[in-house]
């Protein structure tokens, strides 16, 4: 707008050598230069913009193109539709309450300048070559004006429907995240509340397999049998003790670790719970890839490894490498079972749906909030040639925190 406004002083100055005053339309421009760079200033500021103060602006502006116009023909000029800009500011950006105040600051100031204003030439001077020149003139900025206005309004309201388009994708982004919030929650409250339950049988059970293994001191195959269970009753003991310990140390984030190592962390607890999966890894990324590790992340990697192998646990194929931009990092995990069955494929990843029969539902939707939490995502395909194929990306941390952790 102002290089616009001052580009019409300068035409209608030096080529249409009107009467006009530059000292006090220059001093005007200056005043919207500086309004300008007021607001350039401000909208770097973390506070945040509100109505009343948007809205003084927008009438700071109704003000200063008022002085222009009243210097410059007032009404007359052809120009003076200049002053829909702000109302069309006003109404797509603010409440009702302000767009009918500046309407109406907005037709009072067009009413006044009816009247009151500077004219282009003095009427001494108006002879009929001269009217009629100036009547062409007048209706070839009338014309300028009608296209100008046109082009303002559509690049105007284009931005204002795309940054609409922006602020629903972030809420619908920001629901989505709070429903599946919500939906952990719940699951980690029937967590807490099932894991003290569980604490009173299983103690109930170390007491009667303590006086079974007493009571029957002389049958070896039952003392085994006895052994065996109360080995399982203290691991998941222990498997309930370390929940409170483990979202306890979560609390703090973990340290940087190469992924690789971390990956093989996680393969080796893999291998040992199921001794049973056959597995080839191919590892082609640096000690230099780094992620912050946690206890969730490394859960989250095993579970996607334990769905492998409950699929088919022979030939799992499991390849990492960095991504064509080397600022994250591909884990793909490829089984040669079933597949995935095409109605389901959508809502995989939800709480409660599941693929096996014996499964909760609750893994996978675990791993992918986790995934969501460091960044990250995770998608599962059907195989060209048969099976499933997932894969991880993974962020990983920028070369500044990775300096960091080398000080």
């Amino acid at each position: 707008m102002l290089l616009i406004q001052s580009g019409a002083l300068t035409f209608a100055l030096f080529v249409l050598h009107l009467n006009l005053d530059a000292w006090l339309l220059g001093s005007v421009l200056a005043a919207l230069l500086v309004l300008n760079l007021m607001t350039f200033t401000r909208l770097h500021s973390p506070l945040p913009v509100t109505d009343w103060e948007l809205f003084s602006q927008v009438c700071a502006d109704v003000v200063l193109y008022g002085c222009l116009l009243y210097q410059s023909g007032g009404a007359t000029n052809p120009f003076i539709f200049i002053l829909l800009i702000p109302l069309l500011i006003t109404a797509a950006t603010l409440p009702k309450g302000f767009t009918l105040l500046m309407a109406l600051m907005v037709v009072t100031l067009y009413s006044i300048l009816l009247r009151h204003f500077q004219p282009l030439i003095e009427p001494g001077d108006s002879h009929q070559h001269i009217l009629l020149n100036l009547f062409d003139l007048h209706i070839t900025g009338m014309w300028i004006n009608f296209l100008f206005t046109v082009l303002l309004v559509i690049w105007f309201i284009n931005r204002m429907q795309l940054s609409l388009d922006r602020q629903r994708q972030v809420l619908q982004q920001e629901r989505e995240k709070q429903i599946q919030d919500q939906q952990l929650l719940s699951l980690a409250t029937m967590a807490a509340g099932t894991a003290h339950e569980l604490g009173t049988p299983l103690a109930t059970m170390k007491v009667t397999l303590k006086e079974m293994a007493l009571d029957h001191p002389d049958s070896p195959q039952l003392q085994e049998d006895i052994a065996l269970l109360q080995e399982q009753v203290e691991q998941c003991s222990q498997r309930l003790r370390q929940l409170a310990h483990k979202v306890r140390d979560e609390q703090v984030s973990g340290p940087a670790v190469p992924l690789k190592t971390l990956l093989d962390g996680v393969i080796e607890e893999w291998g040992l719970m199921r001794p049973e999966v056959g597995y080839r890894l191919d590892v082609s990324i640096s000690e230099e890839s780094l992620v912050q590790d946690s206890t969730t992340l490394r859960q989250a990697l095993l579970n996607l490894l334990n769905n492998a192998a409950d699929a088919c646990p022979d030939e799992i194929e499991i390849q990492l490498s960095d991504t064509d931009s080397g600022q994250a990092a591909l884990l793909k995990i490829r089984d040669h079972g079933p597949g995935l069955p095409l109605e389901q494929a959508d809502q995989l990843g939800k709480p409660f749906v599941t693929t096996k029969g014996r499964g909760l539902g609750i893994g996978l939707f675990l791993t992918t909030s986790t995934l969501a939490r460091h960044q990250g995502e995770v998608r599962l395909y059907n195989h060209p040639e048969g099976g499933t194929l997932t894969e991880v990306c993974l962020p990983l941390l920028p070369p500044r925190q990775k300096d960091n952790v080398d000080a």
